[in-house]
């Protein structure tokens, strides 16, 4: 049988992170492999058509800003499989239209933006559809490792309540009464001495 200490130290584990904590570590992710992302199109460039690269790189980042969401700012404590990575891929797909949207609506608002234009309603944009994605990935993508694991670590404490509240039942009936009245007699040192 093992210790209730072995026992608890394989129910504690560390605790996915809160949503700010969460929101600051998916910028990080997001932000850093899009820096990188941008480089690598770049690079790829140089060999292939620029759309080709781009598409290549934009499928390859998806896919590891998804398993870092994953292991690092959701904290699920396993790989994304399958259908996260298509869930993934849409909301990306989908930040990509409002992106590309808000291009479009600025070119017909204005015939010939400015680039200082250009780039505040494209960021305005990326930031809206960023956001929008972090909630849909939190909430909904990568939700049910999170409160499927909370739920188990409720049902292992309530089960430790449960056998607690048993085994204090069980030490309450062993209890041996004692005795209210005192006897007649007062006990002295040589009344307890053996042989007397």
């Amino acid at each position: 049988m093992e210790s209730q200490l072995a026992q608890q130290a394989k129910t504690v584990g560390e605790a996915a992170p809160g949503p700010f904590a969460s929101f600051v570590r998916f910028v990080v992710c997001g932000g850093g492999i899009g820096v990188l992302s941008s480089g690598a199109v770049a690079l790829l460039a140089d060999a292939m058509p620029w759309v080709v690269a781009n598409a290549v790189i934009t499928v390859a980042s998806t896919v590891l800003c998804t398993e870092l969401h994953a292991l690092f700012t959701f904290g699920t404590g396993e790989r994304a499989g399958w259908r996260r990575h298509w869930q993934s891929a849409g909301s990306a797909t989908a930040a990509y239209a409002v992106t590309s949207l808000a291009m479009l609506i600025l070119h017909l608002v204005q015939s010939s933006p400015g680039m200082l234009t250009e780039q505040v309603v494209y960021l305005s944009a990326s930031g809206l559809a960023g956001t929008g994605r972090f909630l849909v990935l939190r909430l909904f993508v990568f939700a049910g490792g999170r409160n499927q694991e909370q739920a188990r670590d409720q049902g292992l404490e309530q089960d430790r309540d449960r056998a607690f509240a048993r085994k204090a039942a069980a030490a309450r009936r062993r209890v041996v009464s004692v005795p209210t009245r005192l006897p007649n007699r007062v006990l002295t040192p040589a009344a307890l001495a053996v042989g007397s």
